[in-house]
């Protein structure tokens, strides 16, 4: 164990010393271990008869510098184990960084601040979670709001002891990770250290070791560099770090990102020891990863988890692994990976058993479902509160129904059971949506998929080899269902993989894209809201039915289900009423390409859900206005060329070719590029493994045309290898009538390339691409988001500024630093605001100048901080006028552009101007009628007094008007004895005039880099 630093006179008295370096001695108490002779028996006989709380550890390391004859004893161990962990620890994290100091004092005095630093957070840790810690969690959320500023509602996560290097010198302190900030203070060897930064600025964030830096974290923002090293559990902080930082991202992306901040609690008693926030924060990464893991709703909340057994019948085997249990689903996950996959909604459930345990299966339970299926579970920890689940949820479903009796609750024995038929269907080929509008009912793509309306029936024994080959699928996959069970319930295991790698038959293609993406638990749950969708948004008109009108007869054309009407007019429904249940996605092209493939296998409200899993679950943020998604798993198929295809990534770069072909071939799943019949078997694969498999199919194309693309001397002419390849990928298993690919075929005067078949290509990506796993891809996927968003972001800033510069007195530079001011007093009120107003108005669907919007209170800090004008007790007033003059929509915003447009005028503004602007300050809208009992001979005597003053001091230099100042003597004199008007006008010619014509803008670029500091420290935070 650590112990506090204690010194110690004489080191080597009844110690030996086993190892030792510059720094520090492991030594091992005599009469321990083998040896130490008569010494060592009368040390070893002492320890024993003295009592426990009197006896010497065996091992302790000791803390020496060269020159020093003082040790300090900074661990002991009970065994050789222990104390090797503790030696292991300072070699890795200490001895590298010691050997930097100069000063013997600096070295003990930091390693003394690095002991205790481990000593608080090992004991916040070990205290247990249901204790009230009155002071220790609270005692640092005070002190991070003392030292760095920040209010009330900033939240604190978590704190570690960490060192900051500073240059090639380590600051020992403490790291405090607050819901927006991440925040470092030291102060060691008479020397200050405070370091604020905004989650919102990472643009980058490892977990990296390097020769200098042994165990670290860096986190990158566009100005610096930052390390953290020594953390006593730096897995941890860098998951959390991740998980914060990530949080931000979707704020920048997604103004719902600050509304979910709501959800974070806040506790009214004293906070524990352990903060909930960061319990909170586990217990979203949890539920994040149980959705992802069995395709659930967005909505799921994992319960708990707990390490069971599963009876498969189908290989009679007892299967190890976890049952995760939630609001609406039991899951199982085998601990050997692919051996077996369930999902069992509690919907379904009409049987639950607890049978007797015995040696052989220990706290059984038995689950039974409507599709007469029975699961096994064995070896439950919580079997008891596992049945009280379920009872209460089968309870609750069965009393919403009218005429449901009220049912016992399972007891030892006794079964819950639930009347057959009075659940939802079991299976998609059983669904009809009875509540669908008229006319939806009359349209036959309500039932039916547009494959079954515009596919002449042809019997697959009148096709030839490619009808038997289609009946042995069909077989197949019937065999399948037998053993592993049909439907939702389904035993999901390698078997099942190999099956839909082969090729799924038409005829069950839309079942099984409704099971295995999920989409059929919410088509189920949610019956009668598609048609109700469709009802509310025909004949709306909005931007998003606009561009869907444009693009329906863009929507596989070749196709003869979409050259007529009944397609299109389908196909308009499902987009549509995307759009309306999503405005924040509402259209993207894309869409309908993907949607169209959907409604030939599936009915209207199939293909509609199916694409609220695509959009939604499957590809995140991928059909937004900046398909930030694609370009996330853009930056990860860069990622993995490297890593894989090294030879030919640096040439893919120097081309530019990857960011060109990525984008439609993952945006349209490769429908846009490769002929439909192939096409579609890739689509199988995905909604089975997810973006998995597109990053693998990627990689294999390129790996097969490497030699050519290695030879490729421009982007042209390697766009035209790779479509000559995707063109000549076919099924030759299909069994629809061939569909003209309207690609352009690309070719050139060589022979045609040689075909490519699509179940090749899978073979080929599984055999030398199946080492990819969907956690390492997830965990890249947030470093790549990191880099997109905060892209897009510069780019946002560059289009604003030059939007607005040919109009503006200042310079790039100066508008860049006032937009980084700006956005960062925006994003503050999304922090701290009250009502959350901020967030709720930014609509990212405007354009970039309009996106960032601040209220009349946000201006009027701005004002006081960045503006010339700012002096005297009248500045708020000045400071409201100001702001409802810029506001020419009148709607209590201004945008960047309006802002800018006041403080150009206040700093480049000649004489006239900036009178003028005085002027307009004293009548509406910059004056309120009901401010100061303004009148209409109020206005008449202002328009002809300022008038006069106009007239009479255009030519007037500004040393006038100070001497004119010095004569009149006092505010508190001239305004005496005034009526209101002549108060406000000499007030404000006073205290103001002199400050307008004495302005320079020299000195804006130094103000505002010291108000963007401020914003980020803590200045502003006290606003």
């Amino acid at each position: 164990m650590w112990l506090s630093p204690e010194e110690v006179l004489v080191a080597n008295a009844l110690w030996v010393t086993e190892r030792a370096n510059p720094f520090f001695l492991l030594q091992r108490r005599r009469g321990h271990g083998k040896g130490g002779g008569l010494t060592g028996l009368l040390v070893g006989t002492l320890d024993v008869v003295l009592d426990s709380s009197a006896r010497v550890a065996p091992y302790r390391i000791l803390h020496q510098t060269q020159d020093s004859q003082i040790y300090w004893a900074v661990a002991c161990g009970s065994s050789r184990k222990e104390i090797t962990k503790h030696w292991e620890w300072l070699e890795n994290n200490l001895l590298q960084t010691l050997s930097i100091f100069e000063n013997e004092e600096d070295i003990t005095t930091f390693v003394k601040g690095k002991i205790h630093g481990i000593i608080a957070e090992e004991n916040k840790n070990l205290q247990p979670q249901g204790d009230e810690d009155p002071g220790k969690f609270k005692e640092a959320e005070l002190k991070m709001r003392k030292q760095f500023g920040m209010p009330e509602v900033e939240k604190l996560v978590n704190y570690y002891s960490c060192s900051y290097w500073k240059g090639r010198v380590p600051r020992q302190g403490w790291l405090y990770l607050t819901v927006n900030h991440l925040c470092f203070y030291s102060f060691l060897l008479g020397k200050e250290v405070t370091l604020v930064v905004q989650w919102v600025d990472v643009t980058e964030l490892e977990k990296n070791a390097t020769l200098l830096f042994p165990e670290c974290i860096k986190v990158n923002t566009r100005d610096k560099e930052l390390y953290f090293s020594m953390f006593l559990n730096i897995n941890e902080t860098f998951k959390l770090m991740e998980q914060l930082a990530n949080i931000a991202m979707r704020q920048l992306l997604d103004s719902e990102g600050f509304l979910e901040d709501k959800s974070l609690p806040k506790p009214v008693r004293p906070l524990k020891n352990i903060s909930a926030l960061k319990r909170d924060l586990d217990a979203r990464a949890k539920n994040e990863c149980y959705r992802a893991t069995f395709r659930l709703p967005k909505d799921e909340r994992l319960d708990g988890h707990t390490d069971c057994t599963l009876w498969t019948p189908f290989n009679k085997m007892h299967i190890p692994g976890q049952m995760f249990i939630s609001n609406n689903y039991i899951c199982f996950a085998s601990k050997e990976e692919e051996a077996c996959y369930l999902i069992i909604p509690l919907r379904e459930v009409t049987v639950v058993e607890k049978a007797d345990s015995s040696s052989v299966l220990p706290s059984p339970l038995s689950i039974s479902t409507r599709s007469k299926m029975t699961f096994l579970f064995a070896n439950l920890k919580d079997r008891d509160f596992l049945v009280q689940r379920i009872s209460d949820f089968l309870q609750k479903t069965s009393a919403k129904k009218p005429g449901a009796g009220s049912r016992e609750k399972a007891g030892v024995t006794d079964p819950v059971q639930r009347e057959e038929g009075s659940d939802l269907p079991v299976s998609p080929s059983s669904t009809l949506d009875s509540q669908l509008t008229s006319f939806l009912e009359e349209a036959p793509t309500a039932s039916h998929g547009l494959l079954k309306l515009f596919q002449k029936s042809s019997s697959t024994e009148f096709l030839g080899p490619k009808g038997a080959k289609e009946k042995m699928k069909e077989e197949s996959w019937n065999i399948h269902f037998f053993e592993y069970g049909r439907g939702m319930c389904m035993y999901r295991t390698a078997k099942t993989r190999e099956l839909v790698l082969k090729g799924i038959p038409e005829s069950l293609r839309g079942e099984l894209w409704l099971l295995f993406s999920g989409a059929w638990n919410e088509m189920v749950t949610h019956p009668g809201y598609y048609a109700e969708l469709v009802e509310k948004s025909m004949g709306k008109q909005s931007l998003a039915a606009e561009e869907i009108e444009r693009d329906l007869h863009r929507s596989m054309p070749e196709h003869p289900a979409f050259q007529n009407a009944m397609g299109i007019a389908a196909l308009r429904r499902v987009l549509t009423a995307y759009a309306f249940r999503n405005p924040t996605i509402g259209y993207c092209q894309a869409m309908n390409i993907v949607t169209s493939v959907l409604l030939l296998y599936g009915n209207e409200e199939e293909a509609f859900w199916l694409l609220v899993a695509l959009c939604e679950r499957m590809l995140p943020d991928y059909y937004n206005t900046r398909v930030v998604g694609a370009l996330v798993d853009q930056g990860i198929f860069e990622e993995l060329t490297r890593e894989f295809l090294p030879q030919l990534s640096e040439k893919m770069q120097d081309l530019g070719v990857i960011s060109t072909i990525s984008l439609s071939w993952f945006l349209t799943l490769f429908l846009s590029v490769m002929p439909f019949e192939s096409a579609v078997v890739i689509v199988d694969c995905f909604f089975y493994e997810g973006i998995k498999l597109i990053l693998q199919v990627s990689l294999a194309i390129l790996d097969a045309n490497m030699e050519q693309l290695l030879n490729c001397s421009d982007e042209g002419e390697a766009m035209t290898v790779l479509g000559r390849y995707l063109d000549n990928v076919v099924n030759k298993q299909s069994v629809s009538p061939p569909i003209p690919h309207l690609h352009a075929l690309l070719t050139s005067g060589d022979e045609p390339p040689p075909e490519i078949d699509i179940f090749e290509l899978l073979k080929t990506s599984y055999e030398k691409f199946s080492s990819l796993r969907g956690e390492d891809i997830e965990q890249m996927r947030f470093k790549q988001r990191l880099k997109v968003i905060q892209s897009l972001e510069d780019t946002a800033k560059r289009s604003v500024v030059r939007a607005i510069s040919s109009d503006i007195g200042f310079s790039m530079e100066e508008l860049e630093e006032l937009y980084m001011v700006f956005k960062a007093k925006y994003l503050m009120s999304c922090y701290w605001g009250n009502n959350r107003m901020a967030a709720i108005r930014r609509d990212q669907t405007l354009p970039y100048l309009e996106q960032y919007r601040i209220d009349g209170n946000q201006f009027r800090e701005l004002f006081v901080s960045l503006t010339p004008w700012a002096c005297g007790s009248h500045t708020p007033v000045l400071a409201g006028r100001m702001f409802r003059l810029l506001d020419e929509n009148k709607d209590s915003l201004i945008n960047f552009k309006e802002f800018v447009t006041g403080m150009s005028g206040m700093y480049h503004g000649d004489l006239t101007e900036k009178l003028k602007v005085l002027y307009k300050l004293h009548l509406p809208p910059g004056i309120w009628l009901q401010e100061e009992g303004y009148s209409q001979q109020g206005k008449e005597a202002v328009d002809k007094g300022k008038l006069k003053i106009i007239a009479g001091n255009q030519k007037m230099h500004s040393t006038s008007f100070q001497r004119r100042k010095e004569g009149m003597g006092s505010e508190a004199q001239i305004s005496k004895g005034l009526p209101w008007w002549e108060k406000a006008t000499s007030l404000f010619i006073g205290s103001v005039v002199l400050r307008c014509f004495k302005t320079s803008h020299s000195g804006l670029l130094l103000v505002m880099r010291k108000r963007r500091k401020e914003l980020s420290l803590s200045s502003l935070l006290s606003l």
